[in-house]
């Protein structure tokens, strides 16, 4: 009798392979590291330097001290654009994806077909309408013209209906119908507690996605005293003389908040992933 993929004992070559992919993935982030922890000598060294130093309070001090970066309010910025997003686009694209999967209404499927073909259009493209739509409402330069535009995706409504479909039973949802439920109420208590795993996918896609963001709020936060942290590791590498340590310092800093994430998220997108799976 054949053994399932997860009952297959796993070799020395497959740890091997697994710890060398790890080291690869993970020396990106820990030379920022050591650079961020260094001198301005640690970048001539040759071979590189791969000892982390002892001027890591040093560096933050001075990414922290910096008048024209803004860097701790750039941080909360993006704490606050970060958060609101995510929490927008959970409640949004679920409650959407709820609707196309479960409710019958004229127009569902040219609509949802409309939804997905958007994500064939590069963002780039709606830049300069966006940048007058924004600025028609007043928002331009203010944390409202980076939150709005993302507070609902068009991957999010798609990926949250297939996720319903293959989840959600339909004669779970009659049931509770027959019973008196409403369609909020099913939407609540029915549908919420069963795409747990996929809601903490998408959270961490989006909340990862919205800090990393650099093209728009470059554009609409451009001289301005609100950036995001992204804006402000851009403004550690402009002029004429570029202070390395003090980038990589500022960009770990801003890579710590995702990691945070991830180790908090990590077992539920795991079991999202490999429910979308297996149940697709």
């Amino acid at each position: 009798m054949a053994r399932a993929p997860q009952e297959t004992q796993a070799g020395l070559w497959t740890y091997l392979f697994l710890a060398l992919t790890m080291l690869f993935a993970a020396f990106p982030l820990y030379w920022m590291f050591v650079i961020a922890t260094s001198g301005d000598e640690a970048l001539a060294k040759l071979p590189p330097a791969i000892v982390p130093g002892g001027m890591f309070m040093t560096n933050v001090d001075e990414v922290f001290s910096l008048q024209d970066v803004y860097f701790a309010a750039s941080l909360v910025n993006s704490v606050i654009v970060a958060t609101v997003v995510t929490a927008s686009v959970l409640f949004f694209c679920s409650l959407a994806g709820f609707a196309f999967a479960k409710l019958r209404f004229k127009g569902s499927k040219a609509l949802m077909l409309f939804v997905v073909l958007t994500l064939t259009v590069p963002n780039q493209l709606g830049i300069v309408a966006l940048y007058i739509v924004m600025g028609k409402l007043g928002w331009n330069g203010t944390l409202l013209a980076v939150i709005a535009p993302g507070l609902v995706t068009a991957f999010g409504v798609f990926y949250m209906r297939q996720f319903i479909v293959n989840t959600v039973p339909d004669e779970l949802v009659e049931s509770a119908r027959m019973d008196g439920a409403t369609t909020m109420r099913v939407y609540a208590n029915i549908v919420l507690p069963a795409i747990r795993p996929a809601l903490a996918v998408l959270g961490l896609l989006t909340f990862v996605a919205t800090w990393n963001d650099f093209q728009w709020p470059l554009i609409t936060l451009s001289g301005t005293d609100f950036p995001t942290s992204m804006v402000a590791v851009s403004d550690l590498a402009s002029g004429n003389y570029v202070i390395y340590r003090r980038v990589l310092a500022g960009a770990f800093i801003a890579t710590v908040p995702l990691l945070v994430m991830l180790f908090i998220g990590g077992r539920q997108i795991v079991r999202g992933i490999m429910e979308g799976a297996v149940k697709s």
